[in-house]
């Protein structure tokens, strides 16, 4: 995804991961009645990049300091952002329109305006592949991902604690709906205390209508998100729960392949973290 000089990816932050990462989080009292106006992103990206050796730290940074209110101003929502666990160069975030009309707008309103032509080539020099990004939209159009708000610099001073998780389900084409069904019954058994649903997500089968971010045509695909208190919540309690979805999902036929399970730690400023009052 390289715009002239490269669009490559649009990213930043200013800190590196807590050390806390995946420990309990204690999350600080956090008003959620100011992102009440933050609703109704139709049309998501699921970003999955990859950075050179030893510079995902250095892509958090400048993504978690320019990125995230920048599109915010623009009418967009980076709903989090996160460093996957157990591949070190991988990181993965999620960006929403209100609609599908609205990404070529709000993209080229970023990609070719002053902040991204400010630091362009610092990030896209430290990302070789920002190409793994799957257009999808809400399961149900009245249940966005989560938005939780922004991380408070002065409440929560530690930046953003829990973990994220991702199934991603590859679903066989025209079977989406059957799929659906089976998934979303299947998934009312990580309903425990400690996990927070974030949202499921369904592909946004449309053509690509900003070609300069390519999108995968792979699809369809089927993403369940959550987030979880602490690393020993996802162990003792979610894992043999998602484990077990997996194994009886992937038996309905209804799948093409693998389903792979993603567990991300939230940077610093991510909005999708945990947050003790946010369900």
């Amino acid at each position: 995804m390289k715009l002239s000089t490269a669009i490559g990816s649009c990213l930043l932050a200013a800190i590196t991961l807590p050390a806390s990462a995946g420990a309990p989080a204690k999350t600080a009292s956090v008003p959620m009645d100011t992102v009440a106006h933050l609703n109704n992103y139709q049309a998501i990206e699921f970003r999955r990049y990859v950075t050179k050796d030893g510079e995902r730290a250095h892509f958090i940074a400048y993504f978690d300091s320019y990125f995230p209110e920048a599109f915010e101003q623009l009418g967009a929502m980076v709903f989090g952002q996160f460093a996957d666990r157990g591949n070190p160069n991988h990181f993965t975030w999620l960006r929403g329109f209100h609609d599908i009309s609205a990404r070529p707008v709000v993209n080229a309103a970023f990609y070719y305006g002053p902040l991204w032509r400010e630091h362009r080539i610092k990030v896209n020099a430290i990302l070789p592949d920002s190409d793994n990004v799957m257009l999808m939209r809400p399961l149900h159009a009245d249940q966005d991902i989560t938005v939780l708000p922004a991380v408070d610099p002065v409440l929560e001073p530690k930046g953003a604690g829990g973990v994220v998780v991702a199934q991603i389900f590859p679903v066989k084409k025209g079977s989406e709906d059957a799929f659906a069904a089976k998934a979303e019954a299947a998934f009312k058994s990580y309903a425990m205390e400690g996990v927070h649903p974030a949202g499921i997500l369904v592909t946004l089968d449309v053509p690509n209508n900003f070609p300069q971010l390519p999108i995968r045509t792979d699809g369809p695909w089927l993403v369940w998100l959550g987030v979880v208190r602490d690393d020993a919540t996802l162990s003792k309690h979610l894992a043999p729960k998602l484990d077990q979805v997996e194994h009886e999902l992937s038996a309905t036929g209804l799948t093409r392949g693998s389903v792979e399970r993603q567990v991300m730690d939230p940077t610093p400023r991510s909005r999708l973290r945990w947050l003790d009052q946010a369900h």
